[in-house]
């Protein structure tokens, strides 16, 4: 299941707008994936989205600070 382990952020569907003058344009869809990556968070690996890495890792410099 692509899914980050934190925010949940999942999947979306999206499609290419075309404009052809007024003429009636079916558009194929695709799906797209966030970026997911595998981190340690709390001592267990798991496969969280880079925002969510990156909030983790200003937490994590702030304190040590």
């Amino acid at each position: 299941m692509r899914q980050c382990a934190i925010c949940e952020k999942g999947s979306v569907i999206r499609g290419k707008r075309l404009l052809l003058r007024g003429h009636y344009n079916p558009v194929s869809r695709s799906r797209k994936y966030p970026n997911l990556q595998w981190a340690r968070v709390a001592g267990v690996r798991k496969r969280i989205c880079v925002a969510c890495l990156k909030t983790l890792h200003k937490k994590r410099v702030a304190s040590s600070t």
